[in-house]
């Protein structure tokens, strides 16, 4: 299976907006920046692809891999 686009959650006229990576329109506009985190991650596992959570200036301030990551934590928990 491939990769699928990487999920950024971005701010939105209406609230916060999940888009997949090159796209114009929103997969999905939320009231509130948590909800569309979720959302943005339930489709990254889906996928395999990865999160980027833009802050109110639109600079990506966190994300995560759900994907094949070729540089995986080598801490063992």
């Amino acid at each position: 299976m491939s990769k699928g686009k990487n999920q950024h959650v971005v701010k939105h006229e209406d609230g916060w907006a999940v888009k997949g990576a090159g796209n114009r329109k929103a997969t999905k506009v939320t009231r509130t920046q948590s909800e569309a985190i979720k959302i943005a991650q339930e489709i990254a596992r889906n996928q395999k692809s990865d999160t980027k959570i833009h802050g109110e200036n639109g600079r990506i301030r966190a994300g995560n891999s759900y994907g094949n990551d070729p540089c995986p934590p080598k801490d063992q928990k």
